[in-house]
């Protein structure tokens, strides 16, 4: 059971991996990126480091897409493609 779910979030951490890099939009590659970051906190919860799981979710996951987000909303458009 335990390595169905490692195979499972393995593939997940992949797909937003590949995923993060091929759009075009910046908020969607960021909100990938804090999905990404979402499921190594899924990885560490489930090897048993909950601490790491913790900072992770919170740093990872919570105040680096704010701050990504903010940057993007405070920047200009430069181009229309």
């Amino acid at each position: 059971m335990l390595a169905l779910l490692n195979f499972v979030l393995l593939l997940l951490l992949i797909l937003t991996a590949i995923l993060a890099i091929h759009v075009k939009d910046n908020l969607t590659a960021v909100f990938t990126l804090s999905a990404y970051s979402f499921l190594i906190c899924l990885v560490y919860a489930e090897l048993g480091a909950p601490d790491v799981a913790f900072t992770e979710a919170t740093v990872g996951a919570g105040v680096s897409t704010v701050l990504f987000v903010a940057a993007i909303l405070h920047t200009t458009k430069r181009s229309s493609d």
